[in-house]
Formats: C-alpha cells, structure tokens, sequence
C-alpha cells in the first residue's frame, strides 16, 4: 500500500540577517507549500488502512509495545503541526498589514521566520517523556519553524515506519497461512481415507503439529504483526522498508509438503496392493514348487547314482510365508502405512527364496545332467562308427554293451561309467584311422575330440 514521503524542510541558520520584503515573500511561500505537504499526508496517515487496523486490532508483544509508543507521537505530531500553523498564520497576518513592510516590521517577520519564536508545551515537545538523567519534562521548548518541519518529518516517517510494516505483513502472511491451512485441510482428508492418523502414522502426528504451527502462527502474525517484519538493513531506507518474515511459514510449507508426498505413496500402495500381494504369492509358490521338485530330485539321484555327493534340499521359508499373511491382513483392516515398507521387503526376499530354489534344483540335478551327456556322448559315437560300416565290430560292440549297462543300470556309478564311454569314444576312433606303414592301430588320440557326431 502507497504511503506518503516525509514532509519537505530542512533547517535554517540562526542569527540571521533581517530579510528584505522579497525574502520574507519567498520565505512564506515556501512555507505555505511545506504547510500544504505537511498537512496532505497528516491527513494520508490518518486515513491509512494500517493506521485503522492498529487502532482496531488486539494487539500484543512488540506491536502493542510500539503503537502505544507511536500513537503519542501522532499526537505530538498534531501538536506540532498546530504550533506550525499558529506561527505561520501570524507571520502571514503581520505581512498582510501594510504593503510595503517597515523595519520594525521585516525584523519581526525574520524573528518570526527564522527565530525560534514557536512555543510547544514540554509534553508536546518531549513525547511526555522524562529528561535524559531523570529530570523533570521541561514545560515548553522552543523551535524555529524549519526545527519543527525537521521534528515533524522525524516523528512522521517513525510512525509511519510501523504502520507500513505492520500493514505489510497483515496484508501478506494471513492469506498465505489461510491458503496453507485450506490446502492442509485437504491433506487431512486424504490422509483419513487412507488410515493416516495421530498416534498411528508418523505422518499424521506430522499433520496435527502442522495444523496446530499454523493456528498458532496465524493468531500471533494477527496479534503482533512487528514480530514478523525484518527492517532493511539501511536504516536511511524510506519508512517501511524491509520484508515480511517467512521463515516459519516456510517451514510449515516445506512440512505439509512432506507429509503430502507420504500420503500419496500411501496411497499408491493401496491402489497397487491386491496387485503386489498376488505376485508375491506366486513368486513363493515358484520357489516351493522348486524346492518340492528337488527334493524330489535329490531322491531320484541317490536312488540311480551312485560315489555322488548330493546337497541337502531346505523346506519352504516359514517366516516368508508368515510375512505374506501379515501383509494380507494389514490389506484387510486398511493398514497402508504398514503394508508398504513390508511389502517392498518381502518382495526382495520373495525373488532371494526363489533364486535359492533354483541353484538347489541345479546342484541337485547335477548328477543326473552329467549321466544324461554321458547317454548321449555314447549313442552319437555309436552312430558315428554305424555311418562308417562299423556297426557290425565285435570290439566296439562290446565296449559299446559295457558303457550302456553301467549308464543304464542303478545306481550308476558316474566315474567308472565315464571311462567307458571314454574308452568306447578311443575305440571308434582308432578303427576309424587308416592304417599306416609306421602306425600300428593301437595308435590314436587319447580321446575322441576330432571325431564328430
């Protein structure tokens, strides 16, 4: 809100020369037009809005410490102003007398002009304030009329200095704390459809501290607006210079938003929970049907092999199954809060158990998948000597009878079982060589691996 500067004026020297009638003209001119200034914004800071609210509002702390202080000044301020008007009101009726001024005329018109001829009553003058030391107020005090324009713009721009800071901060903090508390209302309601409440969520202990900052903070900025204005820095700034003080609605802002952020994510789990909750049954189940396989499994290998050593098979994860039940029931009586940080623990857990089936399977199995190459090794040598017209060889008949029945007999032992498959693979590929005149057929590779299949 626009408020008027200080009044014009600066002061004059004393003892000065008695004025010739063109310099009492232009002097009263002048102070004609600082009366016409002076009393414009008298006027303006009587009717500010500010000024209004101060008079009106139950104010408390430093804003009711300052505005007592500041309505005695207004009142100083006024007696002033009167003292100015009565002075410049007998200067102009002592000019007006004659046209052309005698002496005795000009010497009392710069007496009045420029002396200190303006009487003001000591409590006018003082404020009502006692003398520095303790003394008694004086009774009067005496000015010259630039004094009193110097005295009258210090007590001006002092009390329009609090009613513009005052207003300032009335006219921005309440509406920015109601528009948070509308906004905090609406976080509230969310936060109860989601089960978000004080005593069971950390966030709805949050909420109810946010409400109650901000009825506190909003009763105090109502009561005692100077308490949340910080001035600038350059005290020869104009009255009102400064800023609102935001911090602790800042800090408020900050919090609902936190707390907002919470809901949400709780909210999200609410949405996403019957979907999350089935994925990690059937992730679970996975893993147990696994588990169930190997053991299985691992039956199966010690019942067929034999010389092997077989790990032990684990049960199903009890505890795991104990949390999905929690996380279910939690889902039932609408405990989101809860349910989210268990869900996104169980959901890691539930992919660690399944990984865990699986590499037991695996070494489970192991055996049975070395068997298993062993079987095929053997039957694709066999097909690779029938290719060659040597299906019919007693040798390799013999050693190929030999591997099958230890391949194919339980328990099968896998390290006797893979030397004669060994052996077989050799025997193909000796009778595979072409015999020559420094090569006896005994001669050949240690194992099969250039013969394909």
């Amino acid at each position: 809100m626009g408020a008027p500067g200080p009044f014009p004026g600066s002061p004059g020297k004393s003892q000065d020369p008695v004025l010739s009638r063109e310099e009492v003209d232009r002097a009263l001119g002048r102070l004609a037009a600082e009366y016409e200034a002076i009393e414009t914004s008298l006027l303006a800071l009587q009717d500010h809005a500010g000024r209004r609210l101060l008079e009106g509002a139950e104010l408390t702390g430093l804003t009711k410490e300052r505005w007592a202080a500041t309505e005695q000044s207004i009142t100083v301020l006024w007696a002033h102003f009167d003292a100015y008007t009565k002075a410049l009101t007998t200067a102009r009726e002592l000019r007006a007398r004659r046209r052309w001024p005698s002496p005795d005329d000009l010497a009392e018109l710069t007496e009045l002009l420029r002396g200190t001829r303006v009487t003001v009553s000591g409590a006018a003058a003082g404020g009502g304030s006692p003398q520095p030391g303790g003394g008694p107020a004086r009774l009067s005090e005496q000015f010259s009329l630039d004094e009193l324009v110097e005295r009258m713009n210090g007590l001006y721009a002092s009390a329009l200095d609090v009613i513009v800071s005052a207003d300032a901060v009335w006219s921005t903090l309440p509406a920015r704390i109601d528009l948070l508390a509308a906004e905090l209302r609406r976080t509230l309601s969310l936060a109860r459809s989601v089960g978000v409440r004080p005593g069971e969520h950390p966030t709805g202990d949050d909420l109810e501290r946010i409400t109650y900052e901000l009825t506190q903070l909003r009763a105090q900025v109502v009561s005692d607006p100077l308490a949340y204005w910080v001035p600038d820095a350059d005290r020869s700034a104009a009255p009102g210079g400064g800023r609102p003080d935001t911090a602790r609605y800042d800090r408020a802002a900050l919090a609902l938003e936190d707390a907002r952020r919470e809901i949400e994510a709780v909210l999200d789990v609410r949405q996403d929970a019957e979907r999350r909750l089935m994925q990690l049954r059937d992730v679970l189940s996975r893993a147990d049907r696994t588990l169930t396989e190997a053991r299985q499994a691992r039956g199966e290998v010690l019942a067929k092999i034999a010389a092997s050593e077989v790990p032990a098979v684990s049960g199903p994860s009890t505890a795991l199954h104990e949390q999905l039940a929690t996380a279910a029931e939690y889902r039932r009586h609408a405990q989101w809060h809860r349910l989210s940080p268990l869900l996104d623990s169980l959901e890691q857990r539930a992919d660690d158990e399944l990984h865990r089936a699986r590499e037991s399977l695996t070494a489970v199995t192991a055996p049975l998948a070395v068997r298993a190459e062993l079987r095929g090794r053997l039957d694709a040598y066999k097909a690779k000597a029938a290719r060659h017209g040597l299906a019919e060889d007693p040798l390799l008949i013999e050693r190929y009878d030999a591997a099958r029945r230890m391949l194919w007999s339980a328990p099968c032992d896998l390290r006797v079982a893979e030397q004669a498959v060994l052996r077989y693979q050799r025997t193909v590929a000796e009778a595979l060589q072409p015999p020559g005149p420094d090569r006896g057929p005994a001669d050949g590779p240690a194992d099969g691996s250039q013969g394909g299949t």
